[in-house]
């Protein structure tokens, strides 16, 4: 059992049968010390999301999730093909337990898998990848005030804004938490 306060972003618990993880944490204080905690929720195996005020103290099943690493292989369609490094097992995940992720895989890319009692919940990657730009807008001579950005597009076609000197055939390093520019990768 877990009290409700000590859950963060990020976070997965059991209630009445279904998981959940949680999107928002928002304390709320009340007079004379009271306070209220409310959160927004996603159920892992359905998607709906829900939000719940919880009293202070209040406890929920904490659940321990197994990771394992597994390699990222192909994706055809609507479906993405992994290896259990350890076992060589194949995993077929669907695009609900890759939510902000699709955009950041590479092929032969080690991630880590979160579990339940053998059901695949999420797929954590690291928090900056390298990707090749694949096609950039042209630049205008001339416009440099302001620290321009234009756009980019990444060879997993994830589009973002990048600084103006960013050429096509660049490896630029990428923030996947934010989806944002860190820096331009030495080749």
């Amino acid at each position: 059992m877990a009290e409700v306060q000590t859950l963060r972003k990020g976070d997965i618990f059991e209630e009445e049968t279904q998981l959940w993880r949680v999107l928002e944490y928002q304390h709320i204080k009340v007079a004379r010390g009271g306070a209220t905690i409310r959160l927004k929720l996603r159920n892992v195996r359905s998607g709906s999301t829900v939000e719940r005020t919880y009293n202070n103290g209040a406890r929920v099943n904490d659940v321990e999730l197994d990771r394992s690493e597994i390699e990222y292989l192909y994706h055809d369609g609507d479906l993405y093909h992994f290896m259990d490094t350890a076992t060589f097992e194949s995993i077929v995940l669907g695009p609900d337990a890759l939510e902000g992720v699709k955009d950041y895989l590479l092929d032969n890319m080690l991630v880590s898998m979160e579990s339940y009692e053998g059901e695949p919940l999420s797929v954590k990657i690291p928090t900056a990848v390298d990707l090749r730009v694949v096609w950039a807008e042209a630049a205008i001579q001339g416009d440099t005030a302001n620290a321009p950005m234009k756009q980019v597009e990444l060879e997993t076609g994830l589009r973002l804004a990048a600084p103006m000197f960013v050429q096509e055939g660049d490896v630029l390093r990428v923030d996947t938490r934010e989806g944002t520019y860190i820096t331009r990768v030495k080749q």
